[in-house]
């Protein structure tokens, strides 16, 4: 009985640490856009370390370096570009750790109970996502839930099935059905 017990405990570990693993490696694909908010923080310099929303266009006004365009770059590139920019003339070697405080909404429109913009999260299905809006509404398409993704410059709507993943800044519009 001990060693089912054991079992258990070490499945469980397991579990919370491959989705740990999981969790960082999007964190580190993750790419900026406009309404992501994130906090910059430079080892042992406070008058350094910010929070800010990223505006429309992009760019962040950053102390000591000016604009910045951060828009299109992941987190690990914008650490770099600001280590980059803040090495030799004003720090020796400087500690960048950016962080995401909060990612950019994604929106759910239509025949869903409460239509609206939610905050994203990683690892957010599709049926999670309708989960948070109250559900479908008794006219809802089930099969015809179209998806326009932020990162596709095309525009064009897909159909998404419930297990997909959802991502910040997309736009879900579930149909109406006639039957």
């Amino acid at each position: 009985m001990k060693n089912n017990q054991i079992a258990r405990y070490v499945c469980a570990a397991l579990l919370i640490l491959l989705t740990s693993i999981a969790a960082a490696q999007q964190a580190t694909r993750y790419v900026l856009a406009p309404g992501d908010q994130v906090a910059i923080s430079v080892f042992d310099e406070p008058d350094l370390s910010v929070e800010f929303t990223l505006s429309d266009n992009g760019v962040l006004n950053y102390p000591l370096l000016g604009e910045i365009r951060v828009a299109g770059l992941t987190m690990p590139e914008l650490e770099k570009r600001i280590a980059d920019g803040l090495r030799g003339d004003y720090l020796i070697d400087p500690d960048v750790t950016v962080s995401m405080t909060q990612y950019r909404p994604f929106f759910l429109n239509g025949e869903v109970n409460r239509p609206g913009g939610y905050p994203y999260q990683p690892g957010l299905t599709l049926e999670k996502a309708l989960a948070l809006a109250g559900g479908l509404s008794p006219r809802a398409a089930r099969k015809k839930i179209e998806v326009k993704r932020a990162s596709d410059s095309s525009g064009v709507a897909v159909i998404i099935k419930m297990s997909d993943p959802v991502h910040a800044g997309d736009v879900i519009t579930v149909p109406q059905s006639f039957f």
